[in-house]
């Protein structure tokens, strides 16, 4: 049998122990999972990240940082670590096995924690994303998500993560060999996607698996991708309304339930190692594989071809061989899609970018047939409706006393006399009083707070509301996360409320700011508390010798620009 179609190892252990086990779990500290490390915990379990046995211990974890290899050699350039908070490290001895589960409290796994220690997180971003720069949103999630301390050791899986959408769509390593097994297929070149499929993407594939002269697995993930992406739901609806394009005898569609990282390079020769693994000889890595866009000097984190650089040099100790291929353009006197360096001279090309399609989306503009299908384009309008149509959240930030709330209210009231959207008003005092009555004003307390904010805005952005939120939200990671939060269902307006701290203090009718400086009132936001000013907020409003109506309409006159409301 070829070794791509042979069984893999898994972790699971038989039903019998399985059922033991979850009994014995019940003894055991049990780790409540993120999102990010169940993706990580299925493909560990169902041999997805073979040769790696379980989370990575501190060798392998320092090995791979420094030279994209474990301890013992084998070739691994992404880390693959469980990250906890300080607490519940505490409560975890080496040598202790704890119980893994979902956020439902289901049993997963068990893990023997072999190692326990504080990574350094900037050496990481470094190293393994090329720069520490929270603009890349691997180093963002490091250094603002991800718990402090990493727990390495064996995993024992007990069963796979439930998933209820698109069942019969998601296979395991040894399901894909399977079924190339059952089919005769014995060359496969894989796509990777995060995105939609469009009319570029079916050539590139065609072309590929021509070139490969192999079969085609498409192959998108459908774990974690990159914040503002279109939701796999949507994309999974647009993949399954083109298949047809495709032969039947000859193409297959499987869902990867991974999340990614974003990282370039590493992250395209991370992708090959799970494709191979999954039973695929040939890998499709295009322009920019897995770039996560501008850094925070506006440049690109990688070069357009450093990903295929990377693989190539790997693909034979992988076993896999990478099918590289250029960005594709339309031709337009052609009326097809060449490479961009096989376009004939003279040749007019056209081209829609991420950004321009986003647009035409937004603002209900026609996407040409050659572009996309009319079935994906169809399907992209019914999640996003034009934007004067979305939900979308007004975010005010400033120093307590800077005006925030009474231009909010302003705000709230101008958009309810336009009509057409429930409108909702999160002020700082009042969401303190009905929804986070038990939070002092400590750090973490603070975040906690803007963080039910944020998901109350989300919620309300997600069913085509306007939320309007009013806090002083003091920390630019966690305004950052809400941000992020709020994207995945509408638009996100920061609006920064300018008011010196000498203004504010001045107008303070609470004598708030003189009992902060009397120290009386302790960890307070502009006196003994820092403010992170708002770097590029969507609008920056000043307060001094402007009336409160004049700011207010500056937001309206901001929302209509944005085509959030009508002009």
């Amino acid at each position: 049998m070829a070794s791509n179609l042979a069984p893999i190892p898994e972790l699971y252990v038989s039903y019998e122990s399985a059922q033991k086990l979850k009994v014995e779990a019940g003894n055991l500290v049990s780790h409540d999972l993120t999102p990010r490390q169940i993706c990580d915990l299925e493909l560990l379990m169902n041999g997805g990240f073979n040769p790696l046995k379980g989370f990575l211990t501190e060798k392998d974890y320092d090995s791979v940082v420094e030279t994209m290899r474990t301890k013992d050699g084998a070739l691994w350039p992404m880390p693959v670590t469980l990250d906890v908070s300080e607490k519940f490290a505490e409560t975890v001895e080496l040598g202790q096995d704890i119980a893994l589960r979902d956020q439902e409290g289901v049993i997963l796994a068990t893990m023997t924690v072999t190692d326990k220690w504080e990574p350094n997180k900037s050496r990481e971003a470094e190293k393994v994303f090329g720069a520490d720069d929270s603009a890349h949103p691997a180093v963002n999630y490091l250094h603002n998500h991800a718990g402090k301390i990493y727990l390495g050791g064996p995993v024992t899986g007990i069963q796979q993560p439930v998933h209820y959408d698109f069942r019969a769509r998601r296979d395991t390593p040894n399901e894909l060999r399977a079924y190339f097994r059952k089919m005769g297929w014995r060359k496969i070149v894989a796509f990777q996607t995060r995105n939609p499929l469009h009319r570029a993407h079916q050539e590139l594939t065609f072309r590929a698996a021509k070139e490969a002269q192999a079969n085609l697995l498409i192959h998108p993930v459908v774990g974690m991708t990159k914040p503002g992406d279109v939701d796999h739901f949507t994309r999974v609806r647009c993949y399954e309304a083109v298949l047809d394009k495709y032969p039947s005898s000859t193409t297959h569609l499987s869902l990867l339930n991974l999340a990614m990282r974003m990282g370039g390079p590493r992250e395209a020769l991370w992708h090959a190692i799970i494709r191979k693994n999954h039973g695929l000889t040939h890998f499709i890595v295009g322009r920019d594989h897995a770039g996560p866009g501008k850094n925070s000097q506006g440049e690109d984190f990688y070069g357009p071809y450093d990903a295929q650089e990377l693989v190539r040099q790997h693909q034979e100790e992988v076993g896999i061989e990478m099918v590289d291929f250029k960005h594709m353009v339309y031709v337009q006197e052609k009326a097809q899609y060449y490479p961009i360096d096989e376009v004939p001279e003279g040749s007019t090309v056209l081209n829609i970018s991420g950004t321009e399609l986003r647009r035409r989306l937004a603002e209900g503009i026609e996407i040409p047939d050659w572009f996309s299908f009319p079935e994906v384009v169809k399907e992209l309008r019914r999640t996003k409706p034009p934007r004067a149509k979305q939900g979308f959240t007004v975010f005010f930030t400033g120093f307590s006393g800077s005006g925030k709330s009474t231009i909010a209210n302003a705000l709230m009231v101008k958009l309810m006399e336009m009509g057409g959207r429930p409108v909702t008003l999160l002020d700082g005092d009042i969401v303190r009083k009905n929804l986070s009555s038990e939070l002092g004003f400590s750090k973490e307390h603070r975040d906690l707070n803007i963080r039910r904010i944020g998901y109350v805005a989300s919620e309300i952005t997600k069913n085509g509301g306007i939320a309007i939120c009013a806090p002083i939200a003091p920390y630019a990671a966690t305004r950052r996360a809400v941000r992020e939060d709020i994207e995945n269902f509408g638009a996100f307006i920061e609006v920064h409320v300018a008011t010196s701290i000498e203004e504010c203090e001045r107008r303070d009718r609470k004598g708030l700011y003189k009992l902060a400086r009397e120290g009386k009132i302790k960890e307070f936001t502009g006196i003994s508390d820092p403010y992170d000013v708002p770097e590029t907020p969507e609008l920056r409003v000043e307060t001094e010798g402007t009336d409160v109506d004049n700011c207010a309409h500056q937001v309206i006159l901001k929302l209509e620009q944005m085509g959030l409301i009508a002009g």
